[in-house]
């Protein structure tokens, strides 16, 4: 019973998260990321019997399917969609939670040689778009968005949306997050909100009440063009001051030169007295 409740769960997600979806017959049939699923169970299942040749050929089958490879290994938790899948990697030590959604190219990978867990852990109702690389041992926190094309490299906090290469978080919960001293705040301001205490351990696991997806991954921040525009803005202040300054200096100078003038004509008057006096006190020495 639980195995045929899962499978109208796998079909389930799909209706919910695909307008595409016509039937349930082409779902079945046409879907390759809920084959590759499928396979994955079956691989999985070998896998955690020690039958480790057998696991990876189901794997290999599934790749050669559906262009889709996932380790056997790999844990995957219920409600996983995957969009049309093509070029996604998922590595032997992942994890993912329920209710994710992955789209075609997004690889879940490790860094260096290190043995043990070295894939990222996907939690519940997080979106990875096109084309996003999640690299290295860490969480990805639940309900987070990671934007098309992205490269993550570290932990990702609940209800985060990350963009760019290397990854950073740009909005938490609506707050824009431009550094980790803003970002403490933000968290604080919704654990208040919320009435959590900042400082207990379990906080980030009583924020996860939320089971809706946001699938609008292209609706994303753009800290590029911010910075572009705020450089610009302030360009633009500058140059009104320069010609404030520059008008300044001309009245300045436009100001010493009738000082000059002044000052040169007086002294040519002095002068001229000057001479006058002279010429009458040499007459009267004659």
């Amino acid at each position: 019973m639980k195995f045929l409740s899962r499978i109208k769960k796998d079909i389930r997600v799909i209706f919910e998260r695909d307008p595409a979806a016509k039937s349930v017959l082409e779902v079945v049939l046409c879907y390759s990321g809920l084959h590759a699923i499928w396979l994955h169970r079956i691989s999985h299942a070998l896998f955690k019997r020690g039958w480790i040749v057998s696991a990876r050929l189901v794997s290999n089958f599934c790749r050669f399917l559906t262009g889709i490879e996932i380790h056997p290994g790999a844990t995957i938790g219920d409600g996983l969609f995957i969009d049309h899948g093509t070029g996604i990697v998922i590595g032997e030590t992942a994890e993912l939670g329920k209710n994710v959604t992955l789209y075609q190219g997004v690889t879940l990978g490790g860094t260096g040689k290190e043995k043990g867990k070295r894939h990222p852990t996907i939690g519940n109702n997080v979106v990875v778009a096109t084309g996003a690389k999640v690299l290295g041992s860490f969480k990805v926190g639940d309900h987070a968005k990671i934007g098309a094309g992205s490269v993550v490299l570290k932990e990702v906090p609940p209800h985060a949306t990350v963009v760019g290469i290397p990854g950073r978080v740009v909005v938490l919960h609506g707050t824009r997050v431009h550094n980790e001293e803003e970002y403490r705040e933000a968290l604080l301001e919704l654990c208040k909100a919320r009435g959590y205490d900042i400082n207990n351990p379990n906080v980030r696991a009583e924020l996860l009440e939320e089971i809706d997806v946001d699938l609008n991954h292209d609706i994303l921040p753009d800290p590029e063009r911010e910075m572009i525009e705020v450089a610009l803005r302030q360009i633009q202040r500058l140059e009104r001051r320069v010609n404030e300054l520059e008008t300044e200096l001309a009245a300045a100078r436009a100001e010493i030169s009738a000082e000059a003038m002044r000052t040169s004509s007086l002294e040519v008057s002095l002068s001229n007295g000057k001479v006058d006096l002279t010429k009458r006190s040499v007459e009267h020495e004659r």
